[in-house]
């Protein structure tokens, strides 16, 4: 046996690390990802739409689980789900109207209703009082207002037979050694082929999908991962029907640089762009006006419209984007609260959209000023500095002194006067009046 040399050994081990940091599931290069993804980078903000059955209890779309009703409990809902005041018309206005570009519904909740017509079960909308395929008309609906399409489906099912109890499922137990007794006769090999099915139906039966959310991965004791879901032939289904598909990152795939096309952290603010291998990744946070994602009638912690804001205008300044969520009532309707922030977010972003669409972090050096958030657009050179606690008389910019050709507030193209200020720093002068704006922006036209 031949000596292994330390230098031989060194470049093994890098080998070996690098194949690992980058084992891939298809052969698509960097820039063509890059291309791929360039209409969900550019448009930053879309819509997540959490709508089921769960829109009838009111309390929560995870209802089933956190009051452990069996199908048998939860059967009332199916037989009075009803949305007769259902209008996706009316949606995709409001959304579009708020300054979202793209859209994203859930087909299936892990309760196991669908809201499309599946040929695999009875569980769906056609088969209730409304008699309509729901997805349908959603998608016909929003395709029209020139909104990107997108399916939120889950990979859990808490009414499908076959789908094994677990820790997580409404009949979970304290007992570890109980649940292979409660999955007798339960087939998780028929549960793989049914989301299968159910997922080619949603791929070709609805036209060009921009976006899949599956939704949730959660290994270990008692949970469900990539070998219960057969994730990996999953998404090569997904990108072979769909090929410019962009898809999010819970199908527990992570050994793979392209097991997801973004992450996705949620109802949290990252402090930083997240990054992989050293690598920055694109990320999408995905939010609710209030805690809950389903239609809660009595939920009262709701943020309002500068919270809101605040959550697009940060997302951006770290290089991500916001789906911000809504939770439809069994009717069919918005609530009015919901309305009232869509509104709100719509009135800034109409004069404002400036600064979120197309834009990213501001470029290394740029220091950002006390109580403010600093967005940037690379294509054409200007910087947004959005000032959360309105200033007396004057901004700092430091390091950007003789680097600005021009100032303006962006929503309503009004010039602010420049001077040089101390320590290499740029001076505006700004009116004592807050602009009647949520959040006022500057717009700097960049040297």
């Amino acid at each position: 046996m031949k000596r292994i040399t330390l230098c031989t050994l060194t470049l093994l081990l890098f080998l070996l690390n690098t194949q690992a940091q980058e084992k891939k599931i298809f052969n698509e290069t960097a820039a063509q990802k890059e291309q791929r993804l360039a209409w969900w980078v550019n448009d930053r903000f879309g819509m997540f739409i959490h709508w089921g059955l769960y829109s009838l209890p009111a309390r929560h779309e995870w209802v089933k689980h956190n009051e452990r009703l069996t199908n048998n409990d939860y059967q009332k809902y199916f037989d009075n789900f009803n949305p007769d005041l259902y209008n996706p018309k009316e949606w995709a206005r409001m959304a579009k109207a708020a300054g979202m570009k793209y859209a994203v519904i859930t087909t299936k909740h892990h309760e196991g209703f669908c809201l499309f017509d599946s040929k695999y079960t009875d569980y769906k909308a056609t088969n209730t009082a409304i008699k309509k395929d729901l997805i349908k008309e959603w998608v016909d609906a929003f395709r029209a207002e020139g909104l990107k399409i997108g399916f939120y489906y889950s990979l859990i099912d808490w009414h499908h037979p076959d789908f094994t109890i677990d820790r997580v499922h409404p009949q979970r137990v304290s007992d570890p050694k109980e649940y292979e007794k409660l999955n007798k006769g339960r087939d998780m090999a028929k549960y793989r082929t049914y989301l299968q099915n159910q997922l080619k139906e949603l791929m070709t039966n609805y036209g060009k999908i921009d976006i899949l959310w599956t939704d949730f991965s959660y290994p270990g004791e008692n949970g469900k991962g990539h070998e219960d879901w057969n994730s990996l032939e999953v998404i090569k289904l997904v990108r072979k029907l769909q090929p410019g598909i962009i898809i999010n990152d819970r199908l527990d795939l992570n050994e793979y640089e392209d097991g997801g096309d973004f992450v996705t952290p949620e109802q949290y603010k990252v402090a930083e762009w997240p990054t992989r291998n050293g690598k920055r990744i694109n990320w999408e946070t995905c939010q609710t006006f209030s805690g809950s994602w389903g239609y809660y009638r009595d939920e009262t912690s709701w943020k309002d419209n500068k919270q809101l804001l605040v959550l697009l205008i940060e997302s951006v300044s770290k290089g991500g984007n916001l789906l911000l969520n809504v939770g439809p009532t069994s009717r069919g309707l918005f609530d009015t609260r919901a309305q009232d922030r869509l509104l709100g977010m719509g009135d800034w972003m109409k004069v404002n959209g400036r600064s979120i669409y197309g834009c990213t972090e501001a470029p290394a050096g740029i220091q950002r000023p006390d109580n403010t958030l600093l967005t940037y657009n690379p294509a054409t050179r200007r910087l947004y500095v959005h000032l959360l606690d309105y200033p007396l008389q004057r901004i700092d910019l430091p390091g950007l002194k003789g680097k600005v050709k021009y100032a303006q507030f962006l929503h309503d193209g009004s010039e602010i006067k420049m001077r040089d200020g101390e320590k290499n720093a740029l001076t505006l002068d700004v009116p004592v009046r807050k602009p009647d704006v949520e959040i006022p922006v500057v717009e700097l036209v960049l040297e």
